[in-house]
């Protein structure tokens, strides 16, 4: 996800929640917490963190303590992969390992932090897998390469999995990310299943304030198992903003996204229409939409 394209997302997180809170800013809060259930190169993590390090500035003036604070109390991933993990650790702490002398925080006594990561494997039935859908002679592949059974979509109770996790009685108020859009199947083509969606379903089955996910936009015309995901969307009041690039490269310049790329902003106190953005090719065009 490039930072650009992140930090649009996060100043839509950011109008919304002033909306929502009498005009307050979201990076004074030293109380809200944030998840990315999918992280990969970090880039969510590490943007919000530079955002709440210097809207935190008055209220824990010490640089290490706010930095500390911020890594060991408000931001939180969780890999898909083992290298991308590793990723996310050294964009957010600059070292692989939390703990290392490298790391930006003294906070941790873990190699992890917070950004979770551990190798699970698919629950195989009939050849598929039950959680994701997956296809054994697929990704059955053995333990020296990557399951791809990423552990936010593979747990029928995500309101138990997640606080087992990082411990403690977790409640996130904004969870974000760009989720891993398809499995590989044995053509890699755009027709393998989606499982985009399946990460939304769990971000709204843990109850956060804010919800904010990347898509591909072939939703808006259903298909491959989107139909039910497609009316909960189109029927969903608390739908606040959904911003739809027509052409992928204005979103992601350097991959392929047939269809485009869309966003939303998934607000637990909006309850009426959603807005709409439109962008093709630099414009812009934007227009509340009635349900």
């Amino acid at each position: 996800t490039p930072p650009e394209f992140a930090n649009r997302m996060l100043d839509t997180l950011v109008e919304a929640w002033a909306a929502d809170n009498d005009g307050a800013d979201i990076w004074t809060n030293a109380e809200v917490t944030f998840l990315d259930p999918c992280t990969k190169s970090g880039v969510f993590l590490r943007e919000i963190t530079k955002r709440l390090i210097d809207g935190l500035e008055g209220q824990i003036p010490d640089l290490q303590t706010r930095v500390d604070h911020i890594l060991t109390r408000q931001v939180f991933g969780i890999g898909i992969t083992e290298i991308t993990a590793m990723l996310a650790r050294r964009s957010l702490y600059c070292s692989k390992h939390a703990n290392s002398e490298h790391s930006i925080t003294r906070g941790f006594n873990s190699k992890t932090g917070n950004v979770w990561f551990e190798r699970i494997e698919h629950s195989w039935e009939n050849d598929k897998c039950t959680f994701c859908g997956a296809s054994k002679s697929t990704l059955d592949r053995g333990d020296d390469r990557e399951s791809h059974a990423y552990a936010f979509i593979h747990t029928d109770n995500i309101q138990e999995r997640v606080p087992a996790l990082f411990g403690g009685d977790m409640q996130f108020d904004v969870i974000i990310g760009n989720p891993p859009y398809q499995l590989q199947d044995s053509s890699g083509s755009a027709s393998a299943a989606p499982i985009y969606h399946l990460f939304i379903e769990q971000a709204i089955a843990l109850e956060p304030r804010y919800w904010s996910m990347v898509t591909p936009s072939r939703w808006f015309a259903g298909g491959k198992g989107l139909s039910q995901f497609r009316n909960e969307r189109l029927n969903d009041s608390h739908l606040k903003y959904l911003v739809d690039f027509v052409v992928d490269k204005d979103a992601f310049p350097t991959i392929n996204v047939n269809g485009g790329i869309s966003y939303f902003l998934w607000s637990g106190e909006h309850s009426g229409n959603c807005t709409v953005t439109t962008i093709e090719r630099g414009g812009v065009a934007g227009a509340p939409v009635a349900r």
